[in-house]
C-alpha cells in the first residue's frame, strides 16, 4: 500500500512535467537526415526526471527504473514505447538542450500563474566536483598536455569560487528570483551547465535574449563584471541610422577595479569614454541605498538556493556521472525538478520552498 502511494506521487510530479517537455520538444523539434526516433526526446527526457527525483545516480539504475515497472510506464506515458537500453544510454548525452528549453518554460508558467515574481533575479554560478582522481589540464612547457591518468574524467575542467577555492569538475548557472522578504519561494527561470572553467559572462549573454519582459534588475557577483554584459542587458542592439535605446532593466554588479582614466597609458577614444561613462553610472546606482537594497537580496536568495539544490540532489561532493553531456543532461534535470517539486506544492496549497520532505516520500 506504501509503494503504491509513493508511485502515485512520482506519477502525479511526471503528470506536471509531461506537457513541458512537450513543448520543449515542438519549440526545438530534431532536425536531421533520416527517419525520426521511434521515441521522442521528451519520453526521455521524463524518464530522466523520475530517475533524479528518486537520486539514482546511475544511467543504469534510472533505466531499469522504468524497465521493472511496464505498468507504471504505460500510465505516465501512454502509447509510447520504452526504449532499448543502449538506445536511452546513447541519447542521454543528447537530451540537455530539451530539459533547458523546459526549465524555461517552466519558469514563464510560474510567472503566468502568479507564482514567481520576476522583477528582480539573481545570477550564480556553482561548481561541482567531478568523479575519479584529479590531474592537470595545462598545457606542459614543451607544448604537450599532461597524460591523463587512469580513473579520471577527461572532460572535468578545472574552475575557482570564492566558497570552494578551486574545483576540478563542472558547473551549473541558474538565473532565479529574489523577491523582497515574504515574497515568496525562490523559483528558477533560467538555468544551463558546462565545464568549470567555462566564462560566466559568455553563458550569461547568451540567456540575455531568454529574460523574461518582466524581468527589470539582474544581480550578480563581481564574476560577471564585463561591459558587454551590461550593457547587452540595459540596452538594446541599435539598429542602421537610429539611436540604441534601453530596454528597462539594470545589472546590478560589484565592479573589478580597473585603471583611473588620468592613469591610462593609452589615448582615450570616444567609444571607451562612452563605455566608462555607463559603468560609472552604474556603479553610482548600485552605491545608492535603493541599489544597495535590491542587491541584498541576492545573498539570500541566489546562494541559499544553489546549497539547497546541491542538498537536495546530493551534489556537494561530487557529480552523478562521468563526461560533460551526461553531466549537464543531469544538472539541468535537478533544476527542472526543483521546478516540478515548487509547482507540485503551490497546486496543493505550499506557496514555499520546503520540498525536502517530497523526495523523502518517493
Amino acid at each position: 500500500m506504501r509503494k503504491r502511494a509513493k508511485e502515485g506521487m512520482l506519477e502525479e510530479l511526471i503528470a506536471l512535467a509531461v506537457p513541458t517537455c512537450q513543448q520543449a520538444e515542438r519549440l526545438h523539434p530534431r532536425q536531421g537526415p533520416g527517419a525520426k526516433p521511434q521515441v521522442p526526446d521528451w519520453v526521455l527526457a521524463v524518464m530522466i526526471l523520475a530517475g533524479v527525483l528518486l537520486r539514482k545516480k546511475t544511467k543504469t539504475d534510472q533505466y531499469h527504473f522504468w524497465r521493472e515497472r511496464p505498468e507504471m510506464y504505460a500510465r505516465c506515458l501512454p502509447g509510447q514505447r520504452l526504449p532499448g537500453r543502449s538506445t536511452f544510454f546513447a541519447r542521454y548525452a543528447r537530451v540537455y538542450p530539451l530539459v533547458e528549453t523546459a526549465v524555461r518554460l517552466q519558469g514563464e508558467l510560474a510567472i503566468e500563474r502568479g507564482w514567481a515574481d520576476p522583477k528582480v533575479v539573481a545570477v550564480d554560478k556553482s561548481l561541482i566536483a567531478a568523479r575519479g582522481r584529479r590531474f592537470r589540464t595545462a598545457r606542459r612547457r614543451d607544448g604537450q598536455l599532461p597524460r591523463v591518468p587512469r580513473g579520471a574524467d577527461r572532460d572535468a575542467r578545472w574552475g575557482y569560487c570564492c566558497h570552494d577555492g578551486w574545483v576540478q569538475g563542472y558547473s551549473y548557472e541558474a538565473l532565479v528570483t529574489a523577491p523582497r522578504r515574504g515574497g515568496g519561494a525562490t523559483w528558477p527561470l533560467l538555468a544551463s551547465a558546462a565545464a568549470a572553467n567555462h566564462n560566466e559572462r559568455k553563458s550569461l549573454v547568451e540567456k540575455v535574449p531568454l529574460l523574461h519582459p518582466r524581468i527589470r534588475v539582474v544581480t550578480a557577483d563581481a564574476g560577471y563584471d564585463a561591459n558587454a554584459l551590461a550593457e547587452a542587458i540595459e540596452w538594446h542592439t541599435p539598429t542602421a541610422g537610429k539611436r540604441p535605446r534601453r530596454t528597462g532593466r539594470r545589472l546590478l554588479c560589484p565592479q573589478i577595479r580597473r585603471r583611473p582614466l588620468g592613469q591610462s597609458r593609452v589615448r582615450q577614444t570616444r567609444e571607451r569614454r562612452y563605455h566608462r561613462l555607463l559603468r560609472e553610472r552604474r556603479q553610482a546606482y548600485l552605491r545608492s541605498p535603493a541599489g544597495r537594497r535590491l542587491f541584498a537580496r541576492r545573498k539570500v536568495r541566489s546562494e541559499p538556493f544553489n546549497s539547497h539544490l546541491k542538498a537536495l540532489f546530493e551534489l556537494n561532493d561530487r557529480v552523478w556521472l562521468w563526461g560533460l553531456p551526461n553531466n549537464c543532461t543531469m544538472l539541468e534535470t535537478a533544476v527542472f525538478a526543483y521546478q516540478i517539486l515548487l509547482t507540485y506544492n503551490h497546486l496543493h496549497g505550499r506557496p514555499n520552498a520546503r520540498v525536502k520532505w517530497l523526495l523523502h516520500r518517493l
